[in-house]
Parts: structure tokens; sequence; C-alpha cells
């Protein structure tokens, strides 16, 4: 069998930082806080704010899970961060409907938010066998 994803010799990484759906839910976090700049000021309280503790949400959850130092603990972490990866689509949706987020933007986040699922779910798939 191989190496896990996300691991270090067969085993655990030696920290979150190390994993790549990590890193690859930073960037995302980052392009979601660039992209939100610029929308009305009168969404500073809604679904900008909104969309900004969705994206942070996901690789917070990633570190949290990483840190408790057990598998069944670190799944149930992945779990609620594909979820509020899956919250925060349905935000980028509704921004895009709404005319506060431009197309290419829009797209290019909805691009890393699926890379970020795959990876999140790989390492899902992988904690289980």
């Amino acid at each position: 069998m191989g190496k896990k994803v996300g691991t270090l010799s067969g085993g655990r990484t030696r920290h979150y930082r190390e994993l790549v759906v990590w890193r690859r839910a930073m960037e995302l976090a980052r392009e979601v806080y660039a992209g939100t700049e610029a929308f009305p000021k009168n969404e500073m309280f809604g679904l900008q704010i909104q969309l900004r503790r969705a994206a942070v949400s996901v690789p917070s959850n990633i570190a949290e899970g990483h840190g408790r130092l057990n598998d069944g603990h670190f799944r149930q972490f992945l779990a609620n961060a594909r979820g509020s990866l899956f919250e925060l689509q349905t935000q980028l949706e509704l921004a895009n409907g709404l005319g506060f987020i431009e197309s290419d933007r829009f797209n290019g986040v909805m691009e890393k938010c699926e890379d970020v699922a795959r990876l999140i779910n790989g390492l899902l798939r992988s904690l289980e066998e």
C-alpha cells in the first residue's frame, strides 16, 4: 500500500502546514479576501463577511482536526471543512448572481474550491484505509 495523502513516511505529518490541502485552502481564503474587497460598502457586514468567514473556516478546520492527533476527530474536522467549502460555494454563487464579483474571478475561485474539495475527499479516503 502506498504512502497516505499528506503524510510523511507513511504516518501523520508533523505539522498541518505540511498538508497540501491546508496550503491550497489558505490560497483559497486569500483569494476570497481579495475578491470581496470591492464589494459594495453595504455588504461589509453581510455577504462579504459571510464569504470571508466560510473561507477562513476551511483551513482552520483542517488545522484544528490535524491537531487532535486522532484520525476519527481529524475526519470529523475535515467533514466540517468540506461543509464550510460548500457554504462558501453557495455564497459565491449568490455574490456572482448579484453582480458583486467578476465572472473571471468567480470562475477562478470556484475552480480552487473544487481543487480543495478533491484534496479533502482524498484525505478523507486515506484516513479510512
